[in-house]
């Protein structure tokens, strides 16, 4: 199934590291005009290096409001939007703490909604429809020990994806999740290298594995792509069938 996105305007936020710079990179290569946008100039430098053709660059923390509004606000037009920023700290939930608490609803879903604030209001006002994932988690859907605020932050991101379907959804904006089970990256390698550690988790996925950055990336092209018309507020599962079990 060939897709492209040529003659599009995509946004990808934390597009610097991992899933959000395969994404942005992904979607240059389908022929998109990519908007990157990240709060660290390094990683922004090194990505327009490979693909500075495509893309353009937006430095900026997502989790303050103002500053966002005034990175963004020249940011259009745009079609296509991957929501995919994410403040990710474990703590116990005896442990959690007011700062880690709200550090995480800032960025994971509180920012998600600005963003797509933004970027809808344009998106009707033009009248063209569009498309916007948000990058959510298994953790969304399946509890998990020491994941307290972060169950919490992706299962409000799904329920938001949901509300933003429903609402935007007769101006033709479709509005999806993809919820991935541990992804490879680069720091999960390391983190999921101890087979002890690992055995848990991988015994409830059936495929044997667990999730490839590609696996995730190409999940969140569908669903941008006009390949999924018809496929709107879904929370796609990208866990090799963890949550069959």
């Amino acid at each position: 199934m060939e897709i492209s996105f040529t003659g599009k305007r995509a946004v990808v936020t934390g597009a610097g590291k991992e899933i959000g710079r395969a994404t942005a990179l992904a979607l240059a290569r389908c022929g998109a005009k990519v908007t990157a946008v990240t709060r660290t100039q390094a990683d922004l430098d090194s990505l327009l290096q490979e693909c500075s053709s495509m893309c353009v660059h937006v430095c900026v923390d997502l989790a303050d409001w103002g500053a966002t509004e005034a990175a963004l606000q020249d940011v259009g037009p745009v079609d296509l939007l991957v929501n995919n920023a994410a403040y990710y700290y474990l703590q116990p939930l005896l442990e959690v703490t007011p700062d880690q608490f709200d550090q995480s609803f800032n960025v994971n879903v509180k920012a998600v909604l600005h963003v797509s604030q933004i970027v809808a209001r344009d998106m009707k006002a033009r009248g063209s429809g569009g498309s916007i994932v948000n990058v959510s988690s298994l953790a969304g859907l399946s509890a998990l020990k020491d994941h307290a605020v972060y169950c919490a932050t992706k299962g409000a991101l799904d329920m938001l994806t949901k509300v933003m379907a429903l609402e935007l959804g007769p101006h033709q904006i479709r509005v999806n999740s993809v919820n991935p089970t541990v992804v490879m990256t680069e720091i999960c390698r390391l983190k999921w290298s101890d087979p002890e550690k690992a055995k848990t988790m991988m015994s409830r996925i059936p495929s044997g594995r667990f999730a490839e950055v590609e696996d995730v990336v190409n999940s969140i092209l569908f669903l941008l792509s006009d390949k999924s018309n018809m496929t709107n507020g879904v929370s796609l599962a990208v866990d090799g069938g963890f949550l069959a079990c």
